[in-house]
């Protein structure tokens, strides 16, 4: 028996640590979308960026931001975690456990750790598309500082910690809401303080697209997200060893697939309507859609239902991205949309695909998301503004950001007239 329970946490830690590596993969897929949506004069300074996140957001994790999303016993009230584990996570956090006993756990401690600060890097990444090719760097460095060692964990406590939210009956399986619409809902107040891009839109309220450099780049980046997603709602499962959570693992994966093709197709058939034309970038942000829509809960739904919930995840994020750029809200690769708005509907459609969840605490936990990040965020950035500002010069951002922030281009050979664009 002793032997069944050790294989079982030594298979069950091995399925999370995985898990996390394939979401840890998605920050490669968020750094060949936004590098393939964005300028070439841009490209080099999203990708310091996107890689740069990543490891401002382990570090923050380890120091302040699991001990504020996972305080335990040490908790002082549902809303308020206490500072349980700031500044080091605690030894009794990172010593190894023996399987068995009651109340033992099923996997290694930092297994958890490690999955969960993948978590935090993916919201943060959301942030760095939208207000791509006209902020300063270390501006958006300094400000991932906070959001991923206070914004992201407390609004993560109030669910998954075991916070009031969690009482309420909210249900967020993988993140729709606590890593997805947070993640834009601050990419969002920072475009609002930012402003758009020089000559995105007119004096009459006209709209000039402005393509991106590599669509076939965004293309694989989209493929790297699709393949990391499976790790991100399969591993958050959390266990794998038995047959009933062995065939769970398998649905969620499934069904992850299948809304991320809904969402897809259905992009598809809107943008064909809407433009007469498939418009690639529109196909690509449908699967995402699709995928973001279907993370609120990927197990309770069938094959089918997922795929419809999907679907109206790529019809939302056509509209959306159209609607914004009407109110003049200048996201350079859709991020808001997909993952706010559509967000948005995935924690709405759980009290669709789950019979035991209320609508109401998932308007409830929406609102509260929305509103704790937003509020949060805004005063961050308007700080950051005051104190280093938060827009390169009109010259850099003309010449291209790649110079002005990191002294380097993605393509020396090919942009010699970068300067012309708009």
């Amino acid at each position: 028996m002793e032997q069944l329970l050790e294989l079982s946490y030594a298979l069950d830690t091995f399925y999370f640590l995985m898990s996390g590596a394939l979401v840890m993969w998605m920050a490669a897929g968020f750094a060949m979308l936004e590098a393939g949506l964005v300028r070439s004069k841009n490209t080099a300074e999203i990708l310091t960026k996107n890689i740069a996140l990543f490891a401002v957001a382990s570090i923050m994790y380890m120091l302040v931001g699991y001990g504020i999303m996972y305080p335990g016993d040490a908790a002082v009230s549902s809303w308020w975690p206490g500072l349980h584990g700031i500044l080091g996570m605690t030894d009794n956090e990172t010593a190894a456990v023996t399987a068995g006993g009651e109340g033992a756990p099923y996997y290694s401690k930092l297994s958890d750790f490690f999955f969960q600060v993948v978590f935090v890097a993916t919201a943060m990444s959301v942030v760095s598309g939208a207000i791509a090719e006209r902020m300063k760097l270390w501006a958006f460095l300094v400000f991932a500082v906070v959001m991923t060692g206070f914004i992201y964990p407390m609004q993560g406590y109030w669910k998954w910690g075991g916070g009031f939210l969690d009482g309420l009956g909210f249900n967020d399986f993988a993140g729709s809401g606590i890593v997805h619409l947070c993640g834009a809902t601050a990419a969002l107040a920072g475009v609002l303080l930012l402003g758009a891009r020089k000559g995105k839109y007119g004096p009459n309220g006209q709209i000039h697209p402005i393509p991106g450099a590599n669509l076939p780049l965004a293309t694989l980046g989209t493929f790297i997200l699709w393949l990391g997603w499976f790790g991100f709602n399969g591993g958050s499962e959390l266990k794998i060893s038995n047959v009933e959570e062995a065939n769970a693992v398998a649905l969620v994966f499934v069904n992850t697939n299948m809304a991320a093709a809904g969402g897809l197709v259905a992009a598809a058939l809107t943008a064909r309507m809407l433009f007469g034309k498939t418009d690639l970038t529109m196909v690509l942000n449908g699967a995402l859609a699709g995928l973001v829509a279907i993370t609120a809960e990927p197990l309770a739904g069938s094959p089918l239902l997922s795929t419809i919930i999907g679907a109206i995840g790529g019809v939302l994020v056509v509209f959306s991205i159209l609607g914004l750029d009407k109110l003049k809200i200048d996201d350079p690769v859709g991020a808001i949309s997909v993952h706010g708005v559509v967000g948005m509907w995935g924690l709405i459609a759980v009290a669709w695909s789950n019979a035991e969840a209320s609508l109401s605490a998932q308007l409830i936990g929406l609102g509260t998301i929305f509103a704790w990040v937003f509020v949060t965020s805004m005063v961050t950035w308007f700080i950051i503004k005051m104190v280093m500002g938060i827009r390169v010069s009109p010259e850099e951002e003309y010449e291209g950001v790649d110079l002005g922030e990191c002294g380097v281009e993605a393509y020396p050979e090919f942009t010699g007239n970068r300067g012309s664009g708009i």
